[in-house]
């Protein structure tokens, strides 16, 4: 198998020949550790079964001053006149936003989700890569970007309570470009939708069950429906503690995959393969917070074993981080479990192996 029938075969929730490799994000150190110079670089000689693509993005810079904002550093408005912030690990973050209220979003002209700009990326990896590797192209449903116009997920919390109507008019609107750039991506080669929305801390969800079926569901939903349609798996990603959610993400939205199951919140990756694996394939597991960071390759192998032994029997898994390979991974400790995947996550998987590491927790030093 080649990595995109290996990646597409577990997403199935199928048996390939090896379980597959993938990330969602790979920054600096490790991006560039042993001599790429790009992601593209990167994939390939690291062998990664899928590679993810973004939406391109202009970014103009802008006065920190100007915007209320001094002392903060480098700063940058995006196409939705979102301002950035760079820090100094080179992760932006969002800082404000242009919509404030219901007249602001009137008067609001959102971007042109057929600028052939937004792409470029995707064009790449797909003259590169398509029919070897697995094309993931990363998109969003309304929740991240909602909150990004607003200029804080705390704004968006209480508009739930004092302007849903409010809500729905913008998530709309946010669907609108990102429903229209999917199918652009899809046509264009993309093997498989991601949604990147956060929903969920260490502790739990943003908001509350019912909140997350009345504002943020519906476009889940409208989003898998699109990829469905069009033939494409999808995968949901979001980071935290996403119980309360997971019956409404599988059973009601449909999704293909759930990842990264973060085990330092809860995600018992055996736990979850256990109840939804008939239904979805799971992905990631692989602590970035404690083990990528301060562990030893040592630890590393031992926790990429449990891992597949908890969800990769019968295949349906993909072996990921519990969220990315941030600035804060060591690059020495990604290589350990891209390693240690390859000796131990070939098919049929060593007995042995899946019968010891089964029963360990790696994560209980650190919860």
């Amino acid at each position: 198998m080649n990595g995109r029938e290996r990646f597409l075969t577990a997403l199935r929730r199928q048996q390939p020949d090896r379980v597959p490799v993938w990330e969602l994000i790979v920054n600096e150190p490790t991006r560039s550790a042993w001599g790429a110079t790009s992601l593209e670089e990167f994939v390939e000689a690291e062998d990664l079964d899928g590679i993810t693509v973004f939406e391109d993005t202009p970014l103009t810079p802008v006065q920190a001053d100007d915007i209320g904002m001094a002392g903060i550093g480098s700063a940058a408005s995006d196409h939705w006149q979102v301002v950035w912030r760079q820090t100094d690990v080179g992760i932006p973050y969002p800082e404000s936003g242009p919509i404030s209220n219901a007249a602001d979003l009137a008067a609001y002209s959102p971007p042109d989700p057929d600028d052939d700009d937004r792409l470029a990326s995707l064009r790449s990896a797909v003259a590169r890569f398509k029919g070897e590797r697995a094309i993931l192209f990363l998109t969003h449903d309304a929740f991240e970007f909602s909150h990004y116009l607003l200029g804080g997920m705390d704004r968006l919390l209480m508009a739930y309570l004092d302007a849903p109507d409010f809500v729905h008019d913008l998530a709309q609107m946010v669907m609108a470009y990102k429903i229209r750039l999917m199918k652009k991506a899809i046509a264009l080669g993309a093997d498989v939708i991601v949604s990147g929305d956060d929903y969920a801390a260490t502790h739990g969800p943003a908001m509350s069950p019912g909140h997350f079926r009345e504002f943020v569901l519906p476009y889940l939903k409208q989003s898998v429906g699109v990829a469905h349609e069009a033939g494409v798996p999808f995968i949901k990603h979001t980071d935290g503690n996403i119980w309360p959610l997971l019956d409404m993400m599988v059973d009601e939205a449909g999704i293909d995959a759930i990842d990264p199951l973060e085990p330092l919140a809860g995600m018992d990756i055996g736990r979850v393969k256990q109840k939804y694996g008939d239904r979805i394939a799971v992905m990631g597991n692989l602590d970035c917070t404690e083990l990528l960071s301060n562990g030893t390759p040592e630890e590393v192998e031992a926790a990429v074993q449990e891992t597949i032994a908890k969800a990769a029997p019968g295949g349906g898994y993909v072996l990921a981080s519990s969220n990315s390979i941030h600035p804060a991974v060591q690059p020495a400790n990604y290589r350990a479990m891209i390693q240690a995947a390859r000796r131990w996550g070939t098919y049929p998987l060593d007995a042995a192996m899946i019968a010891a590491a089964q029963q360990r927790d790696y994560c209980a030093r650190w919860r």
